[in-house]
């Protein structure tokens, strides 16, 4: 008897500690319904805000071409401080994107897959069309002394702005599940605060952010429709779970790495460090929580 109760022990344990198995499955098909499949009004809205940043970019573009806003915009920016343009323009950093995925991946894992989806189109959009266009940025352009550049001064591959594109499919994934008016116009202002910093800091043009911050809206809505589309995705918890260690990866490189921006260390730090602590809580301490109440349960069964 002992030491069958021993093997029920450390079974639980295993799954417990792996997050595998049917109680993990359950856990997501029952969370999964905290979002609607098809959130009303989110496609409009992504469609509307993609069309906006496309619009204003073809108006950049007749009305000075290529380069056209940049000075006006980054001296704009130089009024305020360089920190607050640091912790901005992190939020386009793929590693925030995926360690901030981290806090939605249990309780909201439609959410989560959707993010996953859209990242995969967002990949592929930006990374596609810098190699191939590669254009020169600001700090290939114009003297030092002629704007404001804060951080590393990058040269090459300008197009699109690949921190605008990570911006617009985070938020924009969140404002298309967002259910109220105030919470989708404050995930697409922060996508563009977040695209405007790269102005600010000086390794963008303006027409870049806006292709990345259209492209993005766009990737975010593909993503939506693909993650509709592939539910494999949604409830197998080994999926589920590749991609989670993945966002704790991400999550344990902001500890080290501050994305060349010493300002928002401090801040990627204890994003990374709080990130990793939900994810353990969530899925290491909660599924030895429910071992341990096993034990007890099979300790009175087998007592009686």
């Amino acid at each position: 008897m002992n030491a069958n109760r021993a093997r029920h022990r450390f079974a639980l344990h295993a799954i417990g500690l792996l997050g595998l198995g049917a109680g993990l499955r359950r856990a997501l098909a029952t969370a999964a319904e905290r979002d609607p499949a098809v959130s009303p009004g989110g496609a409009r809205w992504l469609g509307a805000w993609a069309l906006l940043c496309l619009a204003a970019a073809v108006a950049l573009w007749v009305s000075g071409g290529y380069h056209s806003g940049f000075l006006t915009l980054n001296r704009l920016g130089s009024t305020w401080p360089s920190g607050l343009w640091q912790w901005l323009t992190v939020l386009g950093d793929e590693r925030v994107s995926l360690t901030l995925a981290l806090f939605l991946s249990r309780r909201h894992p439609r959410v989560f897959w959707s993010l996953i989806c859209a990242a995969l189109v967002a990949i592929a959009y930006a990374r596609g069309l810098k190699p191939l266009i590669d254009t020169a940025r600001p700090p290939a352009v114009l003297p030092a002394e002629a704007f404001r550049l804060i951080g590393e001064g990058h040269r090459r591959h300008g197009f699109p702005s690949g921190h605008s594109v990570t911006a617009a499919v985070f938020f924009g994934v969140l404002a298309y599940f967002a259910q109220r008016i105030r919470w989708r116009l404050s995930f697409i202002l922060l996508a563009m605060a977040a695209g405007f910093s790269r102005v600010a800091v000086g390794v963008h043009w303006p027409l870049d952010v806006l292709a990345g911050l259209a492209g993005g809206a766009i990737a975010a809505l593909i993503g939506v429709w693909l993650a509709r589309r592939s539910l494999w995705g949604l409830y197998d918890e080994g999926v589920h779970l590749a991609f989670v260690v993945l966002a704790a990866f991400a999550a344990v490189g902001l500890l080290f790495d501050d994305g060349g921006y010493p300002a928002a260390a401090p801040l990627l730090a204890a994003l990374g460090s709080l990130a990793l602590a939900w994810a353990a809580l969530q899925y290491l301490l909660r599924p030895l929580m429910f071992g341990r109440s096993g034990d007890r349960r099979d300790g009175r069964t087998n007592a009686g």
